[in-house]
């Protein structure tokens, strides 16, 4: 199914941005973790194209390396509930019976809980701040996302005549469930994780901007937006652009995500 045009400038923005993101020691143009006191503040300029922070930071160069860790750390956090999520939910479908209520009431118990809560908990009982601590937390907070939709879709495949016809050529259930079920449920995965990609970002974003997550002065979207210092003396300029970015970046995967979604229903 073609993208539209709709689809097409979300696939054009993504890439932009992971390009970016890619090349941030060379697009940089000033160092992103050390600035000149004496440029508190300095609005947009020849030097500051975006203007400097309130500790005299380029604010341009800390969204260029600020959309590494925005990107990989929601990545990390798909990658975690991936890994453990859909496992658990083809082998619940599988199995069926007690072990898939006993595995469906554990997911549905942390599932009551939102993501920003759960993480911020377990970062807050680790008593250990940054980015691993919170990509952990998020990535357990996803498992029960992705583990319930991956075994609805799992047992509406578990009875189709396909999965019949393997077992009764004394496939295993590994092979059956590897070889063959998770192929037709890669798209339904694939489209579901790029969504949840763009609310991870969201979820450590807000982590960042509560401090419990990445900590200054290494550069984050979301640490920017939480900028008291630039705030308390009314400089909203980093704060604006980054959450600008936010903005786009979750914008974009969703679109990205609806379009995989729309295509794999048709």
């Amino acid at each position: 199914q073609r993208l539209g045009w709709l689809g097409l400038s979300a696939v054009v923005v993504v890439v932009v941005i992971v390009t970016i993101s890619l090349l941030a020691p060379w697009l940089a143009p000033k160092s992103h973790l050390y600035g000149e006191l004496g440029d508190q503040f300095a609005p947009p300029n020849f030097n500051y194209l975006l203007g400097a922070d309130e500790n005299g930071r380029d604010i341009l160069s800390r969204l260029i390396f600020g959309s590494r860790t925005s990107l990989l750390g929601p990545l990390s956090v798909i990658l975690i509930a991936l890994i453990i999520g859909v496992p658990l939910a083809i082998a619940s479908a599988w199995k069926g019976g007690l072990p898939d209520m006993i595995i469906g009431r554990f997911l549905d118990l942390i599932f009551c809980f939102p993501p920003v809560l759960t993480a911020a908990l377990i970062v807050t009982l680790l008593n250990h701040r940054g980015l691993v601590p919170a990509v952990v937390a998020v990535g357990i907070a996803y498992i029960p996302w992705t583990a319930r939709i991956t075994r609805s879709a799992a047992l509406r495949e578990r009875f189709l005549p396909y999965i019949t016809v393997c077992e009764v050529q004394g496939f295993s259930a590994f092979s059956i469930c590897v070889r063959h079920m998770l192929p037709n449920l890669s798209r339904l995965i694939v489209a579901q994780s790029t969504i949840a990609f763009g609310h991870a970002l969201v979820d450590i974003a807000a982590l960042s901007f509560l401090g419990l997550a990445i900590q200054s002065p290494n550069p984050d979207w979301g640490l920017m937006v939480g900028s008291t210092g630039s705030i308390a003396r009314g400089e909203y300029g980093q704060a604006v652009f980054a959450g600008i970015l936010i903005i786009i970046t979750v914008a974009a995967f969703s679109i990205i995500g609806n379009r995989i979604s729309e295509d794999e229903r048709n």
